[in-house]
């Protein structure tokens, strides 16, 4: 089974459907800190939604125009990591992120997040992976920010969520920006 290492506690690996009643647990449990964000947080309530949620995932993975991983800690799962498009085509993708807030801080979706761009980008050929946020999601924008990405705009009012519609910042990466965790300092 694949498994990346973060930390020697940590490790980032698929998320499938075969997990759907750890997965709804983890929402049920995170719903309070992921729902002013995530709408599936909202629609995963057991563990018939969450298997529908992650076969979703499972086919997009297996037609390749999308993926899901988790982040588990001494074999809970605290969080994951997603790519929500994946366009081999236009060699665009686009990276999302939750995290528990009992392990952040801890550097868990940076080296997740840079494995799968490393992985975007030396393995699939991608060329632009980007990251979208609301505005008042700070803690992700400062991880857009250490990840190297830059801020390209703001789509305004594109996001309906809770009754209102909220603006997106888009922040990208592009393959000739990326700079490897692993590569010798220049």
């Amino acid at each position: 089974m694949f498994r990346h290492p973060l930390t020697p506690d940590a490790t980032l690996r698929p998320l499938e459907p075969w997990q759907a009643a750890e997965f709804a647990a983890y929402v049920d449990r995170a719903r309070p800190h992921l729902a002013p964000w995530l709408p599936w947080a909202e629609t995963i309530v057991d563990e018939s939604s969450a298997r529908a949620w992650l076969q979703r995932y499972a086919d997009r993975q297996a037609d390749d125009s999308g993926r899901v991983y988790g982040i588990w800690v001494s074999d809970s799962l605290v969080g994951g990591t997603l790519f929500r498009v994946f366009d081999t085509q236009s060699g665009l993708c686009e990276v999302g992120v939750w995290l528990d807030p009992a392990v952040q801080g801890r550097g868990l979706v940076g080296r997740a997040v840079e494995h799968m761009v490393e992985w975007a980008f030396r393995e699939r050929g991608m060329h632009r992976v980007e990251w979208r946020v609301v505005p008042t999601n700070t803690r992700s924008i400062t991880a857009a920010k250490r990840l190297g990405m830059t801020r390209d705009g703001v789509l305004r009012e594109v996001f309906p969520f809770h009754g209102t519609r909220h603006d997106i910042e888009v922040w990208s990466l592009l393959a000739t920006e990326w700079r490897s965790p692993e590569a010798p300092p220049a």
